[in-house]
């Protein structure tokens, strides 16, 4: 007996990690102090750039979206879903990402397809200005099934202390903006996969690669949109909907109100509602419908395709409304 012959292939390990050295290198500022392969990674510290810093972290997956990769062989697109799954969260504080790691495991590791996967995170990590400066692949034959594999990801940024957004400044007469998503991002494909399988996909005519669209990421916008114009308060709008994850960010005494009409809803989620027989509440609460990051201001701001008003802030209970 091996190791090898026990399930786990070194060698192909190490090539796995040659093939993607090139490209996280793309990644790398020169605030990244260490080089793909080491035990550990440092990042240098950007402190003389704020006041006084605060470092945010968070972390997340993609979720059962990966069975859709797996059966479909396209690698990529998730691995630019776990980039934005994070820093999307960590925006919402008004920080700024600084690095990513990733965890990958899997049933056998197969080098082509671990580059493919970092190829997706390389394009999400440019996107949102951060660094891919490490992770970790690990091949467990007795834990997975033959093809699967499993994603995490794990994003630190900074923020000035005095800038921190926390929606403590939330107050009545606010406006409520979106950011329009790029369809159903990572969240609610335990429901997805069972109303479009590809029986009805193909009888009902619904393109089943919109499912792998990948999860549109913020970061830019946000923190463009911070610099320009006072804001309140952040949401990343995943799993709960828009009512769960507003409500997480207002303070007590105000509630906010959703005007159902102003929110543009794409097809795929009509779609899923009419084949699945969902109730709309249901809709509302497991999908985006069409807006993935929500900002609160106390401006009116300029309206584009992508970015519109979809409510306003009032006074009442803590909570959200949705309403016609």
């Amino acid at each position: 007996m091996d190791y090898k012959k026990a399930g786990v292939n070194i060698s192909e390990g190490n090539r796995a990690v040659q093939l993607i050295k090139e490209s996280v290198n793309r990644t790398h500022t020169s605030n990244v102090v260490s080089k793909l392969g080491s035990f550990a990674a440092g990042f240098k510290f950007p402190k003389d750039e704020y006041e006084e810093p605060i470092l945010v972290s968070c972390t997340d997956g993609v979720g059962t979206k990966l069975c859709l990769a797996i059966e479909s062989g396209i690698y990529d697109t998730v691995g630019i879903d776990l980039v934005a799954m994070n820093v999307n969260d960590l925006i919402c504080m008004g920080a700024k990402p600084l690095f990513f790691l990733d965890y990958i495991a899997c049933h056998k590791l197969i080098p082509e397809h671990i580059k493919q996967i970092i190829d997706g995170m390389v394009t999400g990590c440019l996107d949102a200005e951060c660094a891919l400066i490490g992770g970790e692949m690990a091949e467990m034959n007795d834990m997975y099934k033959p093809g699967d594999f499993d994603l995490a990801g794990f994003c630190v940024g900074v923020v000035d202390r005095k800038k921190v957004i926390d929606g403590s400044k939330v107050s009545v007469g606010d406006k409520v903006y979106g950011f329009a998503s790029s369809g159903i991002h990572s969240n609610g494909y335990s429901l997805v996969r069972k109303i479009l399988t590809k029986d009805a996909c193909r009888r009902e005519g619904v393109d089943r690669r919109l499912l792998m669209t990948p999860t549109r990421i913020y970061v830019k916008e946000v923190l463009d949109l911070i610099k320009r114009a006072e804001v309140h308060a952040i949401s990343h709008i995943t799993g709960g909907g828009l009512k769960e994850n507003l409500e997480r960010g207002l303070p007590e005494g105000v509630h906010v109100l959703i005007k159902k009409e102003s929110i543009r809803t794409q097809d795929i989620f009509k779609q899923m509602q009419e084949l699945g027989s969902v109730p709309e509440e249901e809709m509302y609460r497991v999908f985006n419908m069409g807006i993935g990051m929500v900002v609160i201001t106390p401006e009116t701001l300029e309206e584009t395709d992508d970015f519109y008003k979809i409510g306003d802030v009032v006074s009442g209970e803590k909570g959200v409304s949705i309403v016609q």
